[in-house]
């Protein structure tokens, strides 16, 4: 199946060390959907939580619909995510575990559907981020002296 990128979660990556990843459909009205398909989601701050065995995204920002009416629904709502109960419990137990979180890593469409990327992720410490940082600055910095000896 084709797959189109929708939006991706930049600070994912730069908060987390994302170490597993898993797909998941999500729960949408028909106004979310036609605002998605012109690009009006936000995944900045959201993260993912597990209420009652279920699994819900918390935090994604999806733009009222321009052309909607009474349909529109809260930007802001929690929307459930669809997995089968093996996966919820995988997450279960891997959530338990101290410093592990579901961050939802990009959306997309594959086919017709809107599927989630969630990751499971450990929180970043501060000197892991400088250190992160310093390693890609040096490494942008080989690249500039690389380019510079082919010219």
């Amino acid at each position: 199946m084709n797959t189109k990128l929708i939006c991706k979660n930049s600070t994912a990556y730069h908060n987390y060390n994302i170490e597993d990843k898993i797909e998941a459909g999500i729960v949408l009205s028909g106004t979310e959907i036609k605002s998605i398909r012109s690009g009006s989601v936000n995944l900045k701050d959201s993260y993912a939580i597990i209420k009652k065995g279920e699994v819900f995204v918390v935090g994604m920002h999806i733009s009222p619909y321009e052309n909607g009416n009474i349909f529109n629904k809260d930007p802001l709502r929690d929307r459930k995510l669809l997995l089968n109960k093996r996966e919820i419990q995988k997450l279960i137990g891997l959530t338990k575990q101290k410093g592990y979180s579901l961050v939802p890593v990009c959306l997309y469409f594959k086919g017709n559907l809107v599927k989630m990327e969630l990751g499971i992720g450990k929180g970043k410490k501060l000197y892991d981020k400088r250190q992160e940082l310093a390693k890609k600055d040096a490494e942008r910095q080989i690249a500039r002296q690389q380019s510079i000896k082919n010219i």
